[in-house]
């Protein structure tokens, strides 16, 4: 079984400060108009100008356990999250995704009808919720929306299946589903009652959806039809026995992807052929936490493909890796205590200069700055509350 999540019945799971324009002011109050002010102090006057900018984070919850249901807030440079309010009506939403353009929002609803939602995200004012469609399984955990922008997919982890809904371009509404893949085989792994859909994600040459199953310990190759819809298997990657898989990151190059087993507590680096789709996987990897299983849940690689970051769940740990061999191999640098409970998700900025791990357990958002050099994580202020907060997404 999962330790993902407790979704019920699902068994897992921004003051500007200065003085008036053309005006610096010493340390002894004498003022320097621009032409008088040293080069430094022009730097300072225009600093003490500039405000603080913000980005909107969006965060996923679980409302069944108390979670405020999509959380808006805001970040700044320094890592600093502030509240800006919540958007109720949208249950469980435990995984969120953008549209290509960032005007719509996308959100699993983890229950056992599952559904997903649609909101509008409007230049002003607060998200407004478009409306649901089922998904026709159970649990869903896992959505992305196809680069085209005009399909959404969706894994529904209890049930083991994974669905297309499309998009109307008009609005980011949603249609019914399109299609419906039942992850039939091959039988379940070690101490797994069925198949269970964890993730559907496009490689990066967009040819290709692959979906991992946690249940059967394999990921699918579909060709997805953007006209009608409908998903077509080109090629499965097993992984070993009772392995877990639970998500999968590309590398920029698109060559490899790196794999987060949930269950056996590594790492895999699979080759991937961008012509045929196939995964190919390598060695299973250490994550660094020790004898046992600490939940391995997501990996992330950074934009230039030096470095690539794991959250482990039971250990409270981010792993840092460094991509060796053109993204061949990833080779163990350390772990990082991650200052909370459980980190179900993580995510860059959009700049890849923050890192933010959403801590289901503690309800907390944490934050590191990445160091472009290093790689190494620097914790960055006090954890940001937010009753179980599973999904973070900077924008």
């Amino acid at each position: 079984m999962s330790a993902a999540g407790t979704g019920p019945g699902l068994g897992r799971r921004r003051f500007l400060g200065g003085v008036a324009a053309g005006l610096a002011v010493t340390a002894g109050g004498t003022a320097l108009t621009g032409r008088d002010a040293t080069p430094a102090q022009a730097r300072g006057r225009e600093d003490a100008r500039r405000p603080r900018a913000a980005r909107p984070v969006l965060l996923g919850t679980y409302t069944s356990s108390g979670g405020a249901g999509v959380i808006l807030a805001e970040y700044t440079a320094d890592g600093t999250l502030t509240s800006t309010g919540a958007v109720g009506g949208v249950p469980d939403p435990s995984y969120l995704a953008l549209s290509p353009d960032g005007t719509a929002l996308y959100a699993v609803d983890e229950q056992q009808e599952g559904a997903v939602t649609a909101l509008a995200l409007p230049e002003q004012g607060p998200p407004k919720v478009l409306g649901s469609r089922p998904t026709g399984g159970a649990g869903p955990c896992h959505l992305s929306v196809h680069p085209g922008g005009r399909w959404l997919l969706s894994a529904n982890y209890t049930s083991g299946d994974v669905a297309v809904h499309p998009i109307d371009p008009a609005d980011g509404s949603l249609g019914e589903w399109t299609d419906l893949v039942a992850h039939s085989a091959p039988p379940p792994g070690p101490g797994q009652d069925g198949p269970h859909a964890h993730q559907i994600v496009t490689s990066p040459d967009g040819g290709h959806v692959l979906a991992v199953d946690l249940g059967t310990d394999t990921v699918y190759t579909y060709r997805l039809d953007t006209s009608a819809g409908t998903l077509s298997e080109v090629a499965r990657a097993a992984l070993r026995p009772g392995a877990g898989p639970r998500h999968l990151t590309f590398h920029p190059s698109g060559r490899f992807a790196y794999l987060a087993n949930e269950v056996d507590n590594t790492a895999v680096v699979c080759g991937y052929d961008q012509g045929s789709g196939r995964l190919t996987p390598g060695e299973p990897q250490p994550t660094g936490t020790g004898e046992g299983t600490s939940y391995p849940a997501q990996l992330l690689v950074t934009a230039d493909g030096t470095f690539a970051f794991l959250a482990n769940r039971g250990h409270n740990s981010l792993t840092r890796y460094a991509v060796e061999d053109g993204g061949a191999r990833l080779r163990l640098l350390d772990t990082v205590p991650v200052g909370g409970d459980f980190p179900r998700q993580i995510a860059f900025s959009p700049d890849g200069r923050l890192l933010f791990a959403a801590n289901q357990k503690s309800g907390t958002v944490t934050v590191f700055a990445v160091d472009a050099d290093s790689g190494a994580l620097v914790r960055r202020g006090e954890p940001f509350v937010a009753a179980a907060a599973v999904c973070v997404l900077p924008r």
